[in-house]
């Protein structure tokens, strides 16, 4: 029998995961008492999938007192935009998208040339859309474990009237008591996940049976070996010269702009597989699939400090 199906292993992971998912709850309650307006951000990739069935928890469908929020910089997987209509129309929410093309229409983003991946101009779109309906918290689905700008966060991120986060201004949190002062002009991004891991999320979906989208499970797709990476073939990510293509058998282990997010090789098929995996994993979530965190000019913490997710 295998460690992670014996009685005594599982009674432990569910009291592991009903904590976590207690203070996810609590957190998403206690924003809803505190703000004014605040919003979900909501992608339809698994972290704000786990953050949304813990709202359902917390509120029930058809209940929950914020609007979700996505950024689009439309040139994300369909498999995973569909997939986030879906759920949001399963829920009854109200979802609201603003598009990275919408602030290149206005001139407010402008790309160095065609090619250029938007992942990181979306901070432009989501201060425009924090401005334009007036919100004071934005909770999201980071966790600490992904990168290190990631783990100097506090769960409550105090965020200043240019929408910028200074790691050196963060408000401690002692006994999870939250500091959620704020001055005009200034607002929270918010994070309930925050002490999840990679493995932890999986264990919840396992748990729980949360709906994905296909990408996160094995299929077959056009990539090349570029690097250490397996970069998948699109209109927006071509070979380049001198590059073959090869077949492979993938999964995602996270979704984000098709031109910064590779697959990693894989045959997993269920929730199960992908814990077996990520307790093997020697390589963090970003690490092995973020082309984008691969260099100083689109540091995580940098694109935090412009007001990032």
């Amino acid at each position: 029998m295998n460690a992670l199906t014996k009685p005594e292993t599982t009674a432990l992971s569910n009291s592991h995961l009903d904590a976590l998912e207690e203070e996810t709850i609590f957190i998403l309650r206690e924003v809803a008492a505190v703000f004014e307006r605040p919003a979900l951000l909501f992608s339809g990739g698994k972290d704000s999938l786990v953050m949304l069935k813990c709202a359902e928890k917390a509120f029930g469908i058809g209940r929950l007192p914020y609007p979700l929020l996505m950024i689009d910089t439309g040139h994300n997987f369909p498999e995973v935009t569909d997939f986030r209509d879906l759920r949001a129309k399963e829920l009854g929410a109200e979802l609201i998208v603003r598009s990275v093309e919408d602030s290149m229409k206005r001139g407010t983003v402008r790309l160095a040339h065609e090619g250029e991946s938007r992942n990181v101009h979306q901070s432009v779109t989501l201060l425009e859309a924090i401005e334009e309906f007036r919100f004071d918290a934005l909770m999201g689905g980071a966790r600490r474990d992904e990168e290190k700008a990631r783990a100097k966060e506090r769960i409550f991120s105090h965020r200043d009237s240019f929408g910028q986060w200074q790691p050196k201004s963060q408000r401690p949190e002692l006994w999870s008591l939250f500091n959620t002062r704020l001055q005009p002009g200034e607002h929270f991004r918010v994070f309930p996940i925050s002490n999840w891991t990679e493995l932890d999320v999986w264990q919840y979906i396992a748990r729980e049976n949360i709906a994905l989208p296909s990408i996160y499970y094995t299929h077959q797709r056009e990539v090349i070996d570029r690097r250490g990476l397996l970069v998948p073939v699109t209109e927006l990510t071509p070979p380049k010269y001198g590059e073959q293509i090869q077949v492979r058998n993938v999964r995602f282990r996270t979704v984000g702009d098709i031109t910064c997010t590779c697959p990693v090789e894989s045959l997993a098929t269920t929730p199960q597989d992908i814990v077996l995996e990520t307790l093997a994993a020697d390589v963090s979530e970003r690490g092995a699939t973020r082309m984008d965190d691969k260099t100083s000019e689109a540091s995580m913490e940098k694109r935090k400090k412009d007001g990032y997710f």
